[in-house]
């Protein structure tokens, strides 16, 4: 296996294993309780999501919400992984990074979605009594994903055509 398609598959498995590791400690370790972990900023709490991002179409019919969220899972994992397969030569490590955290992560939430019916969060950061929805590992993994691979098509790319 050559070693961009190494570290791809490496880190998509991480970012999996990773993810259901930690919402499996959540979901045992945070059932009935609250962790406060900095005061006033951030806890470890056990919250249900039976939407998407934020809790969008968690009051939706459930046939609707499941082969939405199902579906758009499915698609983001199948659309990254294929994109990665076909371009793999001309991707760079940031890319080739960003795609296998978006890839990663959205495996992660559809486990949850597809043997749970909702996805396990537990990361909660809050100001005073403004809190951010909770999110875990996969949800981080594929934000920061999404942005890396931004910043890096429309900045570091044009950059590296300007100076060519």
């Amino acid at each position: 296996m050559e070693k961009k398609s190494f570290t791809f598959w490496s880190i998509f498995v991480a970012i999996i294993l990773i993810d259901l590791l930690t919402k499996n400690l959540a979901e045992s370790y945070l059932k009935d309780k609250t962790i406060e972990v900095i005061p006033n900023f951030f806890n470890l709490t056990l919250v249900w999501n039976k939407g998407a991002a934020f809790g969008i179409l968690a009051e939706s019919p459930e046939y609707v919400r499941k082969l939405f969220l199902i579906g758009s899972s499915l698609i983001a994992a199948v659309v990254v992984i294929v994109y990665f397969l076909k371009s793999k030569d001309k991707l760079s490590n940031f890319e080739t990074l960003s795609l296998a955290l978006i890839g990663g992560g959205a495996v992660g939430n559809l486990y949850d979605r597809l043997f749970l019916g909702q996805v396990r969060d537990f990361l909660d950061f809050y100001i005073k009594d403004h809190h951010w929805p909770a999110f875990n590992v996969a949800d981080a993994s594929i934000s920061v994903g999404i942005a890396l691979f931004i910043f890096y098509e429309l900045y570091y790319k044009k950059r590296s055509i300007i100076k060519n």
